[in-house]
């Protein structure tokens, strides 16, 4: 396995020659499910990839456990928009962080969210991906751009920060393509794998592919993993849930 490249806010990584990647959709605190999904199809620690659409933490009980986690050598995030609060946790709208599951980072000591924050201000917008088919984007919500390279010029050599606000902006927390079934795709990669979304199975909106389906909802969802080689979504049919109700 090749080593990665990272150039500030896309990191890159070569084709893994050793063994499987995978994508998960947003993790939101429930690590042991997740590992639990990785058991399901035999995942090889010492030749596998795993690479997540972000959204690591709030809402689950296991939101401390993303340290473990990203120390793993085979694990590689992007930044999600609640990802995005913890970097911005001494500026952000704390009430709204609060309703939407940051309680768990409030009752850190000082030291330890500072930490936090350095960490998860590490974490890329966007990863890309060589594989023997072709180049996969990972971003947390969308690509504003109707092509890659646009995005990645975009984040490496923004022409202000304000622009570049908007941009990560867009790629953390747009549900534009979603919302309006656009399916002209994404230029110049194979596929854009994407989360932020919660949808009933994972959805294909020209190359875009919407895979967060509710792994961190117990007994309304499941984590959808995503072989990047063959783009086959595991498990391939959504499965009997003891619970359910009406998705927007």
């Amino acid at each position: 396995m090749l080593e990665t490249i990272e150039v500030s806010r896309v990191k890159r990584f070569a084709a893994n020659t050793a063994g499987r990647d995978f994508a998960v959709g947003d993790i939101h605190g429930h690590f042991t499910r997740l590992q639990a999904a990785l058991d399901a199809v035999g995942f090889d620690p010492a030749a596998d990839r795993l690479f997540s659409v972000g959204d690591l933490v709030d809402r689950g009980p296991e939101c401390e456990d993303v340290i473990k986690w990203l120390n793993k050598p085979w694990f590689h995030p992007v930044r999600g928009n609640h990802d995005d609060y913890v970097c911005r946790f001494d500026t952000c709208d704390i009430g709204n962080w609060m309703y939407n599951g940051g309680v768990w980072f409030v009752g850190l000591p000082l030291t330890e969210q500072q930490n936090y924050q350095v960490i998860f201000q590490e974490l890329p917008i966007a990863i890309e991906v060589e594989t023997a088919q072709g180049l996969i984007g990972i971003v947390h919500a969308d690509c504003p751009f109707p092509s890659w390279g646009q995005l990645r010029d975009e984040l490496e050599s923004p022409e202000s920060n304000k622009r570049l606000k908007q941009v990560q902006n867009s790629c953390m927390w747009s549900r534009r393509r979603f919302e309006h079934q656009e399916t002209q795709g994404v230029e110049g990669v194979r596929a854009l794998v994407v989360g932020h979304t919660t949808i009933r199975s994972p959805a294909t909106l020209g190359n875009v592919i919407h895979i967060d389906t509710a792994g961190w909802m117990p007994d309304r969802g499941y984590f959808t993993l995503l072989n990047l080689k063959t783009l086959e979504t595991i498990p391939t049919a959504r499965p009997a849930l003891s619970q359910d109700w009406d998705w927007d």
